[in-house]
């Protein structure tokens, strides 16, 4: 897909991580921006997801889950669907997309397994000796080339998708045991 918001969004994504930080955040503001879709709310929510979720290192990394969350916003079953669990098929299949993208690049989504693969080591952001040897290691150039490649690859599968018809399902078939089932 030669489309040049993809390398807008990934300029984006780095500039906003090198000068803002905040891997979920920085994610999702570059893709707001590409897609002119700036909401307050959903930019605050991925507020807390930085560094595996909350700077603990040990979740899906931020830029994921940002990711992630756009996709969620601009395909996901509505609260008027919700009694079908069918309905949100598109918006897991699409997010899968997402995922396996991180799996192919880095080998893992956890944060600390993608620090150790590009920097030899993952460090504990909350500690004021670990961010300096992050600095030293490369840190800021590391995780602003992944929250750029994690913008890019959200938005091929946000401009794949809305390209896409959406899958179809049938709504009489609903699994039992979930959610009114």
């Amino acid at each position: 897909m030669n489309d040049p918001r993809l390398d807008k969004v990934f300029e984006l994504g780095k500039h906003y991580e090198k000068t803002c930080t905040g891997c979920a955040q920085s994610t999702v503001a570059a893709l707001q921006e590409v897609l002119k879709m700036k909401d307050e709310s959903v930019f605050r929510a991925v507020s807390g997801l930085a560094d595996g979720l909350g700077l603990t290192g040990d979740g899906a990394c931020g830029c994921l889950t940002g990711g992630a969350l756009l996709i969620g916003l601009l395909f996901g079953r509505t609260s008027q669907e919700f009694q079908d669990p069918l309905a949100a098929m598109r918006s897991y299949d699409l997010v899968k997309r997402l995922h396996e993208d991180f799996i192919a690049r880095y080998g893992s989504c956890r944060c600390y397994d993608i620090q150790k693969e590009l920097m030899g080591r993952s460090f504990d952001l909350r500690s004021s000796e670990d961010i300096e040897a992050a600095l030293a290691a490369g840190m800021q150039e590391h995780c602003s080339t992944v929250v750029g490649n994690a913008a890019r690859a959200a938005l091929e599968i946000i401009l794949a998708g809305t390209s896409e018809s959406a899958p179809k399902h049938d709504p009489q078939r609903r699994p039992t045991g979930l959610c009114g089932g």
